[in-house]
């Protein structure tokens, strides 16, 4: 009988330790995602959290992004999101800063520790820009109203507004450190990625139920959950994909003898570039709408007509919105993955070690002909997010009005993304310890 070497997971002294330490950090985290900003209006909140169109894709997608904190907006309602977006400002910054893209190649282990510094460097005002520009944004939102109580930036508003920034920089710092505390003492270089999809997880039950509470469109449930598993089980077989490329590494030397060349392959991802495309489509497509309402309720006829058409286009609730989605998160799958291969120049690291692809020059036309098939097979995984990405949207529209918003929650394209992607990893990363320590199935007798 053939047994598996998971047995052994809650055994290993060692790996248990990491998964206490792990569970323990997230408990932290989400009894810490209870901590309410000082001074909120929870009557705005709850507005805000059943708006639609623009309004309701936006705060959606900070909840996502925050672990589902934004609902609540607690002291952590911009999560780990300002960290996301330094970290991707710093990798973009690179092959644009000669100075950054030679530093990297000539010193890839002190340049991480410099990218790393200078992304926890970025995090602070990147933090502060987003704590004011979401507690602005949905005030926007919200008619006017302030979403918190005290709010301005003089007068006796002022002493609390400042607490209102503190709290929340400070919560995004807290969260950041939990998650790399996670990363070095749990599971290694998991932590933010797990702290994300915890609130993810967290949120579906809540949302199962509101789809229950329904009585006349409890089937919907069993829609849902059907296309969840079919689009689970696509992300999963697409993000897995490879495309396995020869590279012949030359032989080494042993005493007088010289060994044969040794025949691999380099794996070439489908999908390279992630969630992160979806993230800036999103992002971008949504600022549109969010500009726009505030010149809707203009005097002068041709601004109010022409913001209403701008605000109506890009508020996520007509086809052109969709398609332009579609569109936008193709386009940045390519240039993102653009970006991530040119990083790694596969073509000098071969060079260096003596490998070569069959039938190409080394050097740069090596890492020229990678990036081409690089881009041809990166044209199906991106089209594959692309669909993804509106799917919800194309679900919610075919549904029941009053289970629309609960279903947005459920099928969320990014958060699929992360589940699976967090769980792969998380899987991959466990199956790596339990072999270093000796656990592997092959070894195992009885």
């Amino acid at each position: 009988m053939k047994r598996s070497a998971w047995r052994y997971l809650w055994k290993s002294e060692d790996i248990r330790q990491k998964l206490l330490i792990t569970l323990l950090l997230l408990i932290i985290y989400r009894l810490a995602a209870n901590i309410p900003v000082p001074g909120i209006n929870h009557d705005v909140l709850g507005q805000l959290s059943q708006a639609g169109g623009a309004a309701g894709n936006l705060f959606n997608l900070l909840d996502l992004l925050s672990g589902g904190t934004v609902s609540n907006f607690s002291i952590l309602a911009m999560g780990v999101y300002p960290y996301i977006t330094a970290q991707i400002i710093i990798q973009l910054l690179i092959p644009i800063i000669p100075a950054l893209e030679r530093r990297m190649k000539e010193n890839p282990r002190e340049a991480q520790t410099f990218q790393e510094k200078w992304t926890v460097i970025l995090t602070v005002p990147m933090a502060a820009l987003s704590a004011i520009g979401q507690v602005n944004i949905f005030n926007q939102l919200a008619g006017g109203q302030s979403i918190l109580l005290n709010w301005g930036f003089s007068g006796p508003d002022l002493l609390p507004t400042i607490a209102t920034l503190t709290s929340m920089i400070a919560g995004t710092m807290f969260g950041i450190w939990l998650g790399q505390l996670i990363s070095e003492y749990g599971i290694r270089n998991q932590g933010l990625s797990l702290i994300i999809f915890a609130g993810i997880v967290a949120r579906i039950p809540s949302s199962i139920g509101q789809l229950l509470s329904d009585e006349q469109n409890r089937w919907v449930v069993l829609v849902v959950l059907i296309m969840l598993a079919l689009t689970v089980f696509a992300i999963v077989y697409v993000q897995q994909g490879r495309r396995n490329v020869p590279v012949m590494f030359p032989g080494r030397r042993v005493g007088n003898r010289m060994s044969m060349p040794v025949k691999s392959n380099l794996p070439l991802m489908v999908n390279m570039a992630g969630m992160i495309p979806l993230i800036f489509a999103q992002s971008i497509l949504t600022f549109p709408a969010i500009v726009a309402s505030y010149f809707v309720a203009s005097k002068t006829p041709w601004v109010a007509a022409f913001s209403t058409g701008i605000y109506q286009t890009f508020g996520g609730n007509n086809f052109w919105y969709y398609m332009i989605y579609f569109f936008m998160v193709v386009v940045f799958t390519f240039f993102y993955t653009d970006v991530l291969f040119t990083q790694q120049n596969y073509g000098e690291n071969l060079k260096k070690q003596g490998a070569q692809i069959p039938g190409v020059v080394r050097g740069a036309p090596t890492q020229k002909y990678l990036t081409k098939v690089q881009r041809r097979i990166t044209l199906p995984g991106a089209l594959f997010l692309g669909i993804v990405a509106v799917l919800p949207y194309v679900l919610s529209a075919v549904l029941p009005v009053g289970a629309r918003s609960s279903t947005l929650l459920l099928v969320s394209s990014a958060g699929l993304l992360i589940v699976v992607g967090v769980v792969r990893d998380t899987f991959s990363i466990i199956d790596t310890e339990l072999k270093l320590h000796g656990y592997e199935e092959k070894l195992i007798k009885g």
